[in-house]
């Protein structure tokens, strides 16, 4: 035993130094070596340890802490703590009593951070956590906190401190006579609690407060159903249920909320409407307008207005004198479709039926039958004529005193007598105002006016009431006219032989002519034929006609047929147009030689007109030229040699300022200006001329001058003695001419 407490021990003590080891290892503890060592190196590696640290792993990460708590002083729910590899914790305190050191093992501080930390939630030296306050869990249900070694949360655990709240309130509508299992609505509570634990789970029921024979509620959505197949709004519209919410999944325990919940029942077309009497008495005058509300037969219906349709039927032959329609409150309207007579018939009884077209069964027995009396009341009426109009037929230019009568009766029972006249004063028939028989007042001519159209009064005596009523009066045609002959003449040909046939149409005969030719177109002699021409009518009406018959050649036979053909409307119209559109043109055009003639008269007068000054200062194209230039015009109106030098050979004056003129101011215009002025109010008033606003002065000596023409194309070729020493005299302007052709001495003969 003895051997047996010492190995023990020995293998006790083996163990712990073993796990003194790694104990030093693993928390920093000085490592103490097997061998022996001297008290110098002992301290050298106690002052100079070696250590070796590991990072520190949570066991756990998460914290529970119940809700609503009271936490007066701080509870503790949980430590915090390292993991290590201490077997036994009798064992680690063995050890720890056995150990021997020169220094203080140094003490853990723990701090935390995060949500919270330092005031609802602290933590102590030896790394105990505690909450200092209540917590709610619908505020916040988890904490992250932090510590020296990782992160962990602290959560909140849910109690069920919160009842069911039903948001809003409820209201549903069914249809009466819906199926069972028809939903009608669908409610929600809601709870604060956690949904994923009992606190939050709800369940739903009907209480009996509320009338729920007629309805369920699932308990887990909420959805109210019908329960029944009888819902009928006429007996019931609107029921208010009461639904109940209860939260720990319904159990007795769970905490409850209530709502009223209002069902309203529609209506449908199932009930018949009926009549509210059994008879309906009424009274129409006789004169009552057709198509107009005699009385109201009206109906009761146990549904709504608009599920009211009922459809009305009046059996027999008075459905063709009365009809029944539907007025805004769905009944019946009766009116009244053919007029009444009191003389005929004073009191119309006849039954009315009502029926409605129903997807289901009628729930009520109703009175689908009533009786309508109807009495007619007597009115004063206006005369009635026999016949609405009147149509009577007179032969023409005869005095008739019988045409025909014209009748109307009193409708009323007293039969008042009648009085009849015509309101036109010039109509030519007259009237019998008792009998009412027309009569001519004159003959009647039908060639004038074939129809005469007039209306008769009939009025009740005295002074009654009064119609109108219109009459026709056709005039018959009689053979009163005689035939005339169309045509005036008739041509034939001269080549006619005799027994020629020839045919003239008038408008209404036809005549054949057997001709004694041949004719001769040389022959004065005139032809005549007396044409006697009678109708068929009775009497015979007979006419004579002298007929006048010319001579032509032969294509005068068509010329004399077109004479005979009636020319078509359309044709007149045509000729007729191409005539007025030619006069337009013509008007037209007048018109513009007008216009164009006085707006050159305008723009003479007026202020704005641009006048350009053309100056011709070119030379011509020598005597060759005959083309380009007019030379003609250059010619003078004098041919008789005036020009040529006298016999004598002497410079004589020339004939120009020879010219006798009457003494005038510088001012005044030659001859020579007046010819211009003459030829610039031509160009004027010459609307054909380009440009119109354009001044021309001509520099040349006109047909007027009696200085005769400078030209020499005129002139002879041999022996012509000309002296130009007369230009030196028309002054500065011709000077330079002169020299040129002006005579060096007196013994100079100039010839051309």
């Amino acid at each position: 035993m003895a051997w047996l407490q010492l190995w023990t021990t020995g293998l006790i003590a083996t163990m712990a130094l073993s796990i003194s080891f790694t104990i030093a290892e693993d928390s920093g503890f000085p490592v103490v070596e097997g061998k022996k060592q001297g008290p110098a190196e002992i301290v050298k590696k106690e002052s100079h340890p070696v250590l070796f640290r590991q990072k520190r792993e949570w066991i756990w990460n998460s914290l529970y802490v119940e809700e609503e708590k009271p936490a007066p002083n701080p509870y503790k729910i949980g430590q915090l703590g390292e993991k290590n590899r201490i077997l036994n914790s009798t064992l680690f305190l063995f050890f720890l009593s056995q150990l021997k050191s020169s220094k203080a093992v140094e003490v853990k501080k723990f701090k935390i951070e995060g949500e919270g930390a330092n005031t609802i939630f602290t933590v102590d030296d030896k790394g105990d956590l505690f909450v200092t306050t209540s917590l709610d869990r619908e505020k916040k249900n988890l904490y992250h906190l932090t510590e020296d070694s990782g992160d962990f949360v602290v959560q909140v655990t849910d109690i069920n401190d919160n009842t069911p709240v039903f948001p809003r309130t409820y209201n549903g509508s069914i249809m009466e006579r819906s199926t069972i299992g028809t939903k009608v609505v669908e409610v929600r509570a809601t709870d604060a609690d956690d949904p994923t634990t009992a606190n939050g789970e709800l369940r739903y029921s009907l209480t009996q407060d509320g009338e729920y024979s007629a309805f369920q509620i699932d308990s887990n959505t909420g959805v109210i159903s019908c329960k029944i197949q009888t819902l009928d709004r006429e007996t019931k519209s609107q029921y208010v249920v009461v639904v109940k919410a209860q939260d720990m999944r319904g159990m007795a325990s769970g905490s409850t909320a209530t709502t009223s919940v209002t069902i309203t029942i529609t209506d449908i077309n199932d009930n018949i409407a009926s009549f509210t009497r059994k008879i309906y008495e009424l009274q129409v005058p006789e004169d009552h307008k057709l198509n107009e509300k005699i009385g109201i037969l009206e109906l009761v219906d146990r549904d709504q207005i608009q599920n009211k349709e009922p459809i009305f039927t009046i059996p027999g032959d008075n459905g063709n004198m009365f009809n029944i329609e539907l007025n805004r409150n769905k009944d019946g309207n009766l009116m009244l479709k053919k007029a009444l007579d009191y003389e005929t018939t004073n009191n119309y009884t006849f039954t009315v039926r009502v029926r409605e077209d129903l997807r289901f069964p009628a729930d009520n027995e109703n009175r689908a039958v009533t009786t309508v009396n109807i009495r007619v009341l007597d009115v004063d009426e206006p005369p009635v004529f026999s016949q609405p109009i009147y149509t009577f037929t007179v032969m023409e230019e005869l005095i008739v005193n019988n045409i025909g009568t014209v009748t109307a009766r009193d409708p009323d029972r007293a039969n008042k007598r009648i009085r009849y006249s015509i309101l036109d004063k010039d109509c030519p028939i007259s009237i019998n105002p008792i009998t009412g028989q027309l009569s001519t007042l004159r003959k009647l001519d039908r060639e004038l006016e074939a129809t005469h159209m007039f209306q008769v009064k009939a009025q009740e005596e005295p002074s009654g009431l009064e119609s109108f009523v219109k009459v026709n009066i056709i005039v018959q045609d009689t053979n009163d006219n005689k035939p005339e002959l169309a045509v005036d003449e008739i041509f034939v040909c001269e080549n006619d032989v005799t027994n020629t046939v020839r045919k003239n149409l008038s408008s209404n005969f036809s005549l054949d002519l057997d001709t004694f030719g041949p004719f001769s177109l040389d022959d004065p002699k005139d032809y005549n034929v007396d044409v006697r021409i009678s109708d068929g009518g009775r009497p015979i009406q007979t006419s004579i006609t002298k007929l006048a018959i010319k001579v032509c050649v032969c294509f005068c036979v068509c010329v004399s047929g077109a004479r005979r053909m009636s020319v078509s409307v359309h044709a007149l119209i045509a000729i007729l147009l191409c005539i007025l559109t030619i006069l337009v043109i013509v008007i037209l055009f007048v018109m513009r030689k007008r216009y164009q003639k006085d707006s050159l008269a305008s723009m003479k007068n007026s202020g704005e007109i641009h006048e350009q000054l053309v100056t011709y200062d070119e030379e011509g194209g020598g005597e060759m030229d005959t083309n380009g230039y007019d030379v003609s015009i250059l010619t003078s109106a004098c041919h008789d040699g005036s020009l040529l030098r006298h016999s004598d050979r002497h410079p004589h004056p020339s004939l120009y300022a020879m010219v006798q003129k009457t003494p005038q101011p510088t001012a005044c215009k030659g001859d020579m200006a007046a010819m211009i002025e003459v030829k610039k109010d031509e160009a004027d008033h010459d609307r054909d001329g380009f440009p119109y606003d354009t001044l021309h002065i001509y520099g040349y000596e006109g047909l007027e001058s009696l200085a005769g023409s400078l030209s020499s194309l005129e002139s002879s070729s041999t022996a012509s003695n000309l002296d130009y020493d007369f230009l030196n005299d028309w002054g500065p302007r011709f000077r330079t001419l002169a020299e040129l052709y002006g005579v060096d001495g007196p013994e100079y003969y100039h010839q051309y």
